[in-house]
């Protein structure tokens, strides 16, 4: 399998509902819960792209754009954009969709930085050449 082809076939996406629970006094979706969302979907590209344990070491830039109310959708697409020799970054985009339109939007884009580990957690090669 190609370089591309692992990076289409590790291509991860999630959906969520966004429920008053999980929001601000503002009524809107709290950037930690949006964080940590954005960080697990990462984590499972990452672990789809490498088949290896990975550790999250960055989170390299988050631009929320638009904010998340409660009573939407949301979902979260994860990509491998970059490969080195023991980490990878991938670029997740969260998109919010109206429940009852067709209204969808890019809410919030970030990048996280993996390692991959071996069972003592030393970094060991995302690709074997």
């Amino acid at each position: 399998m190609t370089i591309e082809e692992r990076i289409q076939h590790s291509k991860t996406s999630i959906f969520k509902a966004v429920f008053p629970s999980t929001t601000n006094h503002y009524d809107t979706l709290f950037g930690g819960t949006a964080m940590h969302l954005m960080d697990e979907v990462a984590f499972i590209c990452a672990t789809r792209f490498s088949r290896k344990m990975v550790v999250t070491v960055s989170s390299d830039r988050i631009d929320f754009n638009k904010p998340i109310p409660a009573g939407t959708i949301v979902e979260l697409i994860g990509k491998v954009n970059h490969i080195g020799k023991t980490s990878l970054k991938v670029l997740v985009e969260v998109y919010t969709e109206e429940m009852y339109s067709e209204s969808r939007e890019l809410a919030i884009t970030g990048t996280f930085t993996f390692v991959a580990v071996d069972d003592q957690k030393r970094p060991v090669q995302i690709l074997i050449d």
